[in-house]
């Protein structure tokens, strides 16, 4: 189902600034990006677009923020080696943010880590760090061994009231929360495990970065909205599409770093309160920035043309966009990441019959822009993702086996179809 062509560019070396500890004068001169944070030997294993504060889907610690608390987090990593460090982002802070502790290790049952594997993270000359309002650091290294699509608890004690927390909200991943400081702890006892004590986002964990194996620049970004993002794929299974990609590549016996850029309820054209940036605004810091990034999966658009057909709160802005417009924000996204060496896999926008947002001009939006992507010869390569998880019956609906029960998200199953459609020789 995916349809490419040859690509012609060739790898392109990118001039990369030496990085370390971000401190209090030196991170308030550093953009909030990633690009201080990609020394030689690093590679990204894992990362988070990060958000500002904001209710979500479902309810979250992100408004509140954290006062003399520990945050448990638990992520997948997509690379393997023999050490690692994190980035931490207070891009959203009014205030400095203070980390007095901070660990990393293997995970044990929900909020236990594996005996062992605790490490405790340095931030330069001592074991805290204050990140400045808008600003980011990097941890110091530890040695841990880790294996590709491992998962990795990290652990930080914030003592101060922080104020609305940078996020990302949509990690369908379950997070942990405790009074006091336990980021030595193992046992994850003091941690509550259950209900309205654990949500599912991340908090200012931008990225883990792992070293000590050959390091190539073949990095896969996966650039969307909720689709991307993995709404539907059910928490705590790495069932999102760009989850289930690596799963192909590492059988395929071509294990590569893919990383989820995904946005809730993002926008190709439009900033949003709730779901975060347009992908124009991010696409340095998540996109660009990553100096091992060689592919960049293209998906967005269907927010821009559903939110103007329903009048929420939620949803605004919402302007009416045209298929010429998105098909010109596709066209910027390409020429900017042309312009870093990557190439470019565009993927049609899914079907939405059924959806709150769908009607005759969205499905009829959806039809041009599919249309524009599969045959404009723009992209380096085609993913079909709408013919992927169509109803054979309906060409304007999810099959219902793909179907997560809202007629626009798929479920687990209909990511694996996504995953399935990537030619993995094309990525």
């Amino acid at each position: 189902m995916m349809m490419k062509k040859r690509w012609t560019g060739g790898v392109v070396v990118l001039g990369v600034a030496a990085s370390g500890l971000v401190g209090v004068g030196a991170a308030a001169a550093q953009p909030p990006s990633g690009a201080g944070a990609h020394q030689n030997g690093w590679t990204t294993g894992w990362a988070a677009a990060m958000q500002r504060p904001a209710a979500g889907f479902e309810p979250n610690w992100s408004e509140q923020g954290f006062s003399g608390q520990t945050v448990r987090q638990v992520v997948r990593v997509t690379a393997s080696g023999s050490s690692a460090r994190i980035r931490l982002s207070n891009q959203y802070g009014a205030s400095p943010l203070k980390v007095a502790a901070a660990s990393i290790a293997l995970p044990g049952d929900k909020a236990a880590v594996r005996a062992g594997s605790l490490r405790r993270l340095g931030f330069g000359k001592g074991r805290s760090v204050v990140i400045p309002a808008g600003g980011q650091v990097t941890s110091d290294a530890v040695a841990l061994p880790i294996k590709d699509r491992e998962s990795l608890t990290v652990t930080l004690y914030l003592p101060d009231t922080t104020g609305p927390a940078t996020t990302h909200l949509q990690g369908y991943a379950t997070s942990y929360r405790a009074a006091g400081d336990h980021s030595g702890d193992t046992s994850g006892s003091a941690f509550p495990t259950a209900g309205a004590k654990v949500t599912h986002s991340w908090y200012y964990l931008s990225g883990v970065e792992v070293a000590g194996a050959p390091v190539r620049r073949d990095t896969v970004v996966a650039l969307g909205d909720s689709i991307t993002d993995g709404f539907g794929a059910g928490n705590d299974t790495d069932r999102r599409y760009p989850d289930q990609l690596a799963d192909r590549l590492a059988a395929a016996g071509r294990p590569r770093p893919v990383l989820n850029a995904g946005i809730g309820g993002g926008m190709l054209l439009s900033d949003s309160a709730w779901f975060g940036e347009r992908f124009s605004t991010r696409f340095g810091r998540d996109v660009l920035d990553n100096p091992r990034v060689r592919t960049l999966i293209l998906f967005g658009g269907l927010n821009d043309i559903g939110f103007s057909e329903v009048d929420l709160p939620t949803y605004k802005p919402n302007p009416d966009r045209s298929a010429a417009q998105i098909i010109t924000g596709y066209r910027e996204l390409i020429r900017q990441a042309r312009a870093k060496g990557i190439k470019v896999i565009g993927g049609t926008l899914l079907p939405m019959k059924g959806a709150e947002y769908y009607n005759a001009t969205s499905a009829a939006k959806i039809r041009q822009v599919n249309t524009w992507i599969r045959t404009s010869g723009e992209y380096d390569a085609v993913v079909d993702f709408n013919k992927a998880v169509v109803d054979p019956a309906d060409p304007e609906k999810l099959r219902d086996g793909y179907d997560s029960g809202d007629h626009k998200h798929p479920n687990a199953a209909g990511y694996r179809a996504m995953a399935q459609a990537i030619d993995t020789g094309a990525v």
